[in-house]
């Protein structure tokens, strides 16, 4: 078998200038082979250098470059000698800082827009050949590939998403227009002697479809990069650091029976082997049946050394008269700090903790956006106090959640255990909006169970991200049996996302949606009414607290 290249010796690095967008640009720079980090503008020139990108690209975002306080970059970036690519602010941002002119466009471009391929090498080159490719199997014809724009330069067009008020009126020097939209004469621009290139529009999302070959022409031919990142390259490389990290020391994962720690678990066993001491907390906020799950599966499949803990009633009287939601997870974050350290102490030699971070837990816990407010306390990152005396590794905190499941599946995981929806560090608890108690608990176990066994026979588990109940803190009159009731409110949740750090509601069908009421109803004793969240992230979050 080949030895696979360390996929750290080509990245790219993405500046995030806010664009809703930016997570897309890295998840679609990764899937096409290459790996990818993001990060804030303001990065210094050391940590770039330090970085080491072979390419860089920067991202769109809500400002305008002409409004004072505009978030920018340093300049030197255009002086490393690296392929550069911008889009939307990003090609803006670049134009202001190299010299041209850019001003307030007459109209605004927001959404479809027909874009006209002046010049089919470089950033376009067999990108007008893919569209008729396409034109059978995806039916492009309609939805992407367009004639050439009346009254304009003789280009065939094919479909964009634009989001911008600005335009390029003027390239720097050393740029030409390589092409053109009814509202922007320079929709895209390239310097092909310093290899930097600035789109209007977002090849990175599904409204732009032939957006992929554009951001591969920029990886393969005109940055030159290798594809060198896939769930394999990561295993190998991470298996071969974390034996080189960890040497003959022992290891210590706490296990919650989640697709993160149960990926990192037993890809950290895949390096180590018995070195590694899964302990698994069982807090009582977990799942129907969720505990006898984890012991079977880790114990039994993986043959891995596992320590089972019920501290349920220790949980439950923390949690006794609290219902504010932060208080919520700082409570159990405690205890279960509280509860592990006592398990570590008793695993002689360990000098490791392992975790199941990933890179949207380390972007949303750092305010990574700059001075926005916190939102809520993360369950994956930070909390871990001095005194456990414990080196952390986080195997999985370069990958977003769609990676960690190919991971999983390549690990020869079982798909119950690659394929669950995410479950928050606090389990049930913050799907309790009010005080938790024992039988608040008993309630929304089953009715979750319901939705998740309903939302799975249906085969949609694989297409939402995540599905459960939620039980209300209010009640609501009803009828049963001709008799008058006063009980309780669930309310289900399902949303679609690719990474959680944006969510649409899933459009359930309504048979789907009365069946699972009609079960609650009748099966959950105390609820008498169902309802379904429509809410999407943002504004709202995925949890309900």
């Amino acid at each position: 078998m080949p030895v696979l290249k360390d996929y750290h010796q080509q990245k790219v690095l993405i500046l995030d200038f806010g664009s809703q967008y930016t997570m897309l640009i890295a998840r679609r720079v990764r899937e096409l082979g290459v790996y990818s980090e993001i990060y804030p503008p303001a990065i210094s020139r050391d940590r770039i250098r330090q970085f080491d990108p072979k390419a860089i690209i920067l991202s769109g975002g809500p400002a305008s470059i002409l409004d004072q306080g505009s978030p920018t970059c340093p300049k030197e970036l255009f002086e490393m000698g690296v392929p550069i690519l911008g889009i939307c602010y990003g090609m803006q941002l670049m134009t202001h800082l190299l010299g041209g002119k850019v001003s307030k466009s007459k109209k605004r471009e927001y959404g479809p827009a027909e874009l006209g391929i002046d010049d089919q090498t470089d950033l376009f080159a067999g990108v007008l050949k893919k569209k008729i490719a396409e034109k059978e199997s995806a039916k492009l014809h309609h939805d992407s590939v367009r004639e050439p724009l009346t009254g304009r330069r003789e280009a065939l067009g094919i479909r964009v998403w634009m989001s911008h008020g600005d335009r390029i009126e003027k390239p720097p020097k050393g740029f030409a227009g390589i092409a053109h939209s009814e509202n922007s004469p320079l929709a895209a621009i390239a310097d092909r002697k310093r290899k930097i290139f600035g789109v209007q529009f977002h090849p990175e999302v599904a409204h732009t479809p032939l957006g992929k070959y554009i951001l591969s022409n920029f990886l393969f031919k005109i940055a030159r990069l290798d594809k060198l990142f896939s769930p394999g390259s990561f295993i190998e490389n991470t298996v071969k650091s974390l034996r080189e990290k960890v040497g003959n020391k022992k290891v210590i994962l706490g296990l919650s029976g989640g697709v993160d720690s149960s990926v990192a678990a037993v890809l950290v066993h895949k390096a180590i082997g018995k070195q590694l001491l899964c302990i698994f907390v069982n807090n009582g906020l977990l799942r129907k049946n969720e505990p006898d799950l984890v012991v079977e599966v880790f114990r039994k499949h993986f043959k891995i050394p596992l320590r089972y803990v019920d501290a349920t009633d220790l949980f439950l009287k923390k949690l006794k008269g609290v219902s504010d939601p932060e208080q919520k997870r700082k409570s159990i974050g405690h205890t279960f700090i509280q509860v592990f350290e006592q398990e570590a102490r008793k695993a002689k030699g360990a000098e490791f903790l392992a975790q199941g971070t990933l890179y949207p837990d380390v972007i949303e816990s750092t305010s990574f956006r700059g001075p926005s407010s916190k939102i809520k306390s993360h369950h994956n990152v930070g909390g871990l106090p001095e005194k456990m005396r414990l080196k952390l590794i986080e195997p999985l905190r370069e990958l977003f959640k769609d990676e960690v499941r190919m991971v999983g599946a390549e690990l020869g995981m079982p798909d119950q255990v690659v394929w669950r929806p995410p479950f928050p560090g606090p389990g049930l608890a913050v799907r309790i909006l009010g005080e938790v108690t024992r039988e608040r608990l008993g309630k929304l176990r089953e009715a979750d169970a319901i939705v998740r066994e309903e939302i799975e026979n249906a085969g949609l588990g694989k297409e939402i991200w995540q599905y459960f109940a939620v039980l209300l803190p209010v009640k609501s009159v009803g009828v049963m049996g001709d008799e008058r009731t006063y009980e309780n409110v669930v309310a289900v949740r399902a949303v679609k996302s690719l990474d959680g750090m944006t969510a649409d509601w899933a459009d359930l069908p309504h048979p789907l949606l009365g069946r699972i009421s009609n079960r609650i109803i009748n099966e959950v004793k105390g609820v008498n009414r169902v309802t379904y969240d429509i809410s999407s992230k943002p504004p709202s979050t995925i949890e309900w607290e």
